[in-house]
């Protein structure tokens, strides 16, 4: 018994050295075909691409890695996916893959990682011109890395093509330090856990990050620049929000429905000319003031978001430490959210800072600190730091003009003017809704997302 407890790990380490001594390089030209070189791969194998053009449709059933250079390209001539992995523990580095079918119903993808394809590595690669780039369907523990992701654009509806990445039912999957243009959006995902998407950059697309019943997750160190929305959060729960920077999106910076005991810290909104940025909704150039062509004006007369955060049925999550500048409105919030904590954030520049739709009072600080409020001409005469009155950014005019908008006619009007004034004078007279009961004197410190630790 003794001399056998020694034998076997002996020869289980044996095994896995003449394993990892018989691995083998496979070189494959473009002159010949792809899937034929990876059907002799045997597993832990290097298939490495030649410069050249390639075939796609190829499927990848073993362990190995795929890798090409420079002017390595696979094609998949506009039908299915270019690359189907189904194997575990597969690497996919280096190589422009392009040109899936255009099937949503089918999933075409730049890469579609099966169920089965669980740990997959997709690193450094160019995906260009496919329907989804990236699809993870249900491969659990993958990492997408470092790779420029660039939908369909132009000569069709946005809602028919895909999203940079896509992901249904995979957990513990990293989405980190990828760029993504055009297409549907940036990264979405349905039905998941655990998942991190960190450091990546969204241009020219729907929503830069959608989540929809994804649990338990990250999202941080992104940026959203020139969006129709930065960040969507939908029926999900337990999230970290952190570090994010929306960045001249059109219609939200942050927007939550039905997204509950999340923490939303250090993100920065800011609304202003689109100039600079790269790519359209749809054709994939800007006009000739710099703008987006489907991009509205704001309610300011800028054309950053009309909404810094949009928060719908959301409750329970700590809004803290956050920026909310240049917006049309800095906070809509309403539909029965309850129990949210909102606290050191900054309002700067929006023409409503806050626009809420309900009729109980909440108080926007907690234990004994609130908001900075640009518009807020308080005093501080003890110096401690926070106003010496409380904060209530709506009054009755305001609800009478989000109810009847061309009452804006009369927004100068001396009735107005007296109404306010009585208001000051009168605090019953207020309609209930937020109020910040210790408001900050100064802003916080501006955030400056910084990238986020792996």
């Amino acid at each position: 018994m003794l001399l056998l407890s020694r034998l076997i790990p002996a020869a289980i380490f044996a095994a896995g050295a003449f394993g990892s001594a018989t691995a083998a390089e496979l070189k494959a030209v473009a002159d010949q075909p792809l899937q034929a070189v990876l059907d002799r791969a045997q597993d832990g194998d290097v298939v490495k691409l030649a410069p050249g053009v390639y075939k796609g449709g190829i499927r990848i059933d073993r362990r190995l890695v795929l890798t090409g250079g420079s002017g390595a390209v696979l094609s998949g001539g506009g039908a299915g996916n270019v690359i189907t992995v189904v194997a575990p523990e597969v690497t996919i580095r280096g190589i422009t893959i392009r040109e899936s079918g255009r099937d949503l119903q089918a999933m075409n993808s730049g890469i579609f990682l099966e169920k089965t394809a669980e740990r997959a590595v997709v690193e450094n690669n160019r995906l260009e011109e496919n329907l989804f780039g990236i699809y993870v369907h249900g491969a659990t523990g993958s990492r997408v890395e470092r790779n420029v992701i660039e939908g369909l654009r132009g000569g069709g509806r946005r809602s028919e093509t895909g999203n940079g990445v896509s992901l249904w039912n995979a957990p513990d999957v990293i989405i980190a330090d990828n760029t993504f243009r055009f297409g549907r959006d940036g990264i979405f995902t349905i039905s998941s856990r655990k998942d991190r998407f960190i450091n990546n950059r969204f241009e020219g697309v729907r929503f830069a990050v959608h989540y929809m019943y994804t649990n338990d997750s990250e999202v941080s160190g992104n940026v959203s620049v020139g969006n129709t929305v930065g960040y969507a959060i939908m029926y999900s729960n337990r999230l970290v929000i952190r570090n994010n920077v929306s960045d001249r999106d059109r219609d939200y910076g942050i927007l939550f429905n039905y997204a509950n005991y999340a923490e939303i810290d250090g993100n920065r909104v800011t609304g202003g000319p689109l100039d600079n940025i790269a790519g359209t909704r749809e054709e994939g150039a800007l006009d000739e003031k710099g703008m987006l062509p489907d991009a509205r004006p704001a309610q300011d007369g800028g054309s950053g978001p009309g909404k810094c955060v949009f928060i719908y049925n959301t409750n329970h999550n700590k809004f803290r430490n956050n920026w909310f500048e240049r917006c049309g409105i800095g906070v809509h919030f309403t539909a029965g959210s309850e129990g949210n904590e909102i606290t050191g954030n900054a309002f700067i520049g929006n023409r409503n800072q806050v626009k809420y739709v309900g009729t109980r009072d909440l108080d926007w600080s907690k234990g004994g600190r609130g908001n900075y409020w640009s518009d807020n001409p308080a005093f501080d005469l003890n110096g401690d730091g926070l106003a010496d009155t409380a904060y209530r950014p709506n009054d009755l005019v305001d609800r009478v003009l989000w109810t009847a908008p061309s009452a804006k006619v009369l927004i100068n009007s001396p009735a107005v003017q007296v109404l306010r004034w009585a208001q000051a004078q009168f605090p019953a007279l207020y309609p209930g809704g937020v109020v910040d009961s210790h408001p900050l004197i100064a802003p916080p410190p501006k955030p400056s997302p910084e990238r986020s630790r792996r």
